[in-house]
């Protein structure tokens, strides 16, 4: 990403009470800007005071943005996000982004290179192995896995310093806990939340993160089907925390839509080769109208089956494949050669069929009431994929020769440009499925920050006492007003860089006499000025 930030609105600025010796960099600081100033003013009291009715637009702030930022807490750079996305510049043609896969693409790439530019995780050391920082790379509920592998291993996004991060990870494998504790056939699933119940309880009482927000800026990555359910024990866990599930039902009240993140299903046959044998034919190239393949579990596939096993050439309907079937045509041939995979859910309502399809370039049918599918909240699924509502079982062939062709050779394009979404690399790279379910959470936690919060506005203002108000008329003598009104400086200071970004007047509410002065000066600072004030506000921050 470029250095490239756009401005918002009332972006939330930080400010401090500070000590002497910031007062001392202040003058070093301001000893040169006030000789700028004061040949600005010379100027400026040439010009006819109807110049003064608007300040000039500020250009090329990128430079500056950075430091902004980092002189914010947490929250406050969030809420700097939030705004800064919803007011995102339309993107034209991005060489990165296929512009029909997305609800809206300038938000989208608004939001994730922000996420790039301030996003920082806290994972939490504690925990032993294999629970805990052991991924499980390998089989269908390797998502997980694969994400906590490279989380750990990033660079990027992670920081030591927990006061710094805007999320905190749960490194825990739910698929190694299944393996570790769960004792077959019991049905008993209690010893598994117990354990997450004693280590939430653990973090909470060795750390203040947890207590101060309830467990709501902390998130887990679980892709077995139990993911959910071994939530239990622990009320803030299972209702405040930012879940990414592969079981994403909406139905069981566990996983909440708009809060948590639906966990992408992928089969990892080989860790070292993830990627192993992409791809597919091309639309003309593909005979065969549906297909699936798989064992019986779970209310959809014997119905799926009842309907359409061995009953119509073109819709390829098995249960397990057997050899005789696999000797002409292997189970992903089958798929490179559909037009449309059908993707059931089993005992849970996620499957991974939905992603080998995206794999071999085969439109995806899903047939999973009450499923949330991956991403959903930036991918428009209506471009690639069909779904099919399972009372609609005994219709389906006949929904899918509806589909003009027009529009499934477009789906089928999307879906080709869809694959790099949904791949793991040993080494992410950018929008690939590491950084695409990181997105996810990210943009969840946007989401808890309400409308105005951290904002420095009009209420903020109104409650200056007047007595520190007509102490800013002193403003032209900077490091003399500094080392009496330091508090009153600071808050001048924060409303000034709202100014200057923003060229927005409406957060000034000054005095009178107080209220002319200020915005004088802060006309008379030209953009060649703005990095000394730039420099202040960091200084104070």
């Amino acid at each position: 990403m470029g250095d490239q930030f756009e401005t918002v609105h009332n972006a939330p600025v930080v400010t401090s009470v500070n000590s002497s010796a910031k007062v001392n960099e202040l003058a070093l600081v301001t000893k040169e800007g006030e000789k700028n100033f004061k040949r600005r003013k010379q100027r400026t009291n040439t010009k006819s005071t109807s110049t003064l009715s608007s300040p000039p637009p500020v250009r090329n702030m990128a430079n500056h943005l950075p430091r902004h930022l980092s002189s914010l807490t947490p929250d406050e750079a969030l809420a700097f996000a939030k705004r800064n996305i919803e007011n995102a510049a339309l993107v034209g043609d991005d060489p990165e982004l296929y512009a029909p896969l997305f609800r809206n693409v300038s938000i989208f790439k608004r939001s994730y290179e922000l996420m790039e530019r301030i996003l920082k995780v806290y994972i939490y050391q504690e925990g032993k192995r294999p629970i805990f920082h052991h991924p499980y790379l390998r089989g269908i509920y390797s998502s997980e896995g694969w994400f906590m592998k490279l989380m750990e291993e990033n660079r990027q996004f992670v920081t030591k310093d927990p006061e710094k991060a805007h999320l905190f990870y749960l490194p825990y494998s739910a698929r190694q806990l299944q393996k570790a504790l769960y004792v077959p056939d019991s049905h008993d699933l209690k010893p598994l939340s117990i354990i997450l119940r004693d280590y939430v309880n653990m973090l909470a009482a060795k750390y203040p993160f947890w207590n101060l927000t309830h467990g709501s800026n902390h998130f887990l990555v679980a892709c077995h089907d139990w993911g959910p359910y071994i939530l239990k024990e622990h009320e803030e866990l299972q209702r405040n925390t930012i879940k990414a599930l592969c079981n994403a039902d909406v139905s069981e009240g566990i996983f909440v839509a708009g809060k948590d993140v639906s966990l992408p299903e992928t089969t990892i046959r080989n860790p070292r080769r993830p990627l192993r044998n992409l791809g597919g034919k091309r639309a003309s190239q593909r005979p065969i109208l549906a297909f699936y393949a798989g064992h019986m579990h779970g209310r959809v596939r014997p119905v799926l089956l009842k309907y359409w096993k061995d009953k119509d050439e073109d819709m390829r309907i098995y249960g397990l494949l057997s050899n005789r079937i696999t000797r002409v045509m292997s189970y992903p041939e089958h798929m490179k050669s559909s037009k449309y995979c059908i993707c059931p859910m089993g005992y849970e309502v996620n499957s991974p069929r939905i992603v080998e399809a995206i794999y071999y370039e085969c439109v995806p049918v899903i047939i999973a009431d009450n499923f949330i599918p991956p991403f959903n909240e930036v991918l428009n699924w209506s471009s690639f994929s069909v779904v099919v509502a399972e009372k609609d079982i005994p219709k389906l062939k006949e929904i899918l020769l509806s589909i003009p062709s027009r529009n499934y050779i477009s789906m089928q394009t999307n879906v080709k440009m869809l694959q790099k979404h949904f791949h793991w690399n040993a080494k992410p790279v950018r929008y690939d499925l590491f950084h695409m379910i990181l997105h996810s959470i990210w943009s969840s936690r946007l989401n808890q920050i309400q409308d105005g919060q951290h904002s420095f506005g009009k209420e903020n203002l109104r409650t200056w006492p007047s007595t520190i108000s007509t102490r800013l008329i002193c403003l032209p003598k900077f490091h003399a007003c500094a080392a009496f009104f330091i508090s009153a400086i600071t808050k001048w200071i924060s409303a000034a860089f709202i100014i200057l970004i923003n060229n927005d007047w409406s957060n000034l509410i000054l005095l009178p006499e107080v209220e002319v002065k200020v915005k004088t000066i802060v006309r008379s600072w030209r953009f060649r000025d703005a990095s000394l004030l730039m420099s202040i506000h960091a200084l104070y921050s």
